[in-house]
């Protein structure tokens, strides 16, 4: 991908619409998240300054 920037964006919300909310972390990792609940788990979790994938990917290759 090129000229799409790291960061979160939510959309439908306030608008009676089903909320969506897109997740571009700085390593390339990719999140889409569909209805009230799962929009509001993945605004918690996502974090923009930093990736908490890398600091994950060494421990899934231990195991």
């Amino acid at each position: 991908m090129t000229g799409i920037q790291p960061g979160l964006v939510v959309r439908g919300l306030g608008r009676n619409e089903l909320p969506v909310a897109d997740w571009l972390c700085s390593c390339s990792h990719h999140e889409r998240a569909r209805g009230r609940r799962a929009v509001t788990e993945l605004t918690t979790r996502a974090t923009v300054q930093h990736c908490p994938h890398t600091t994950h990917a060494s421990g899934r290759a231990a195991a």
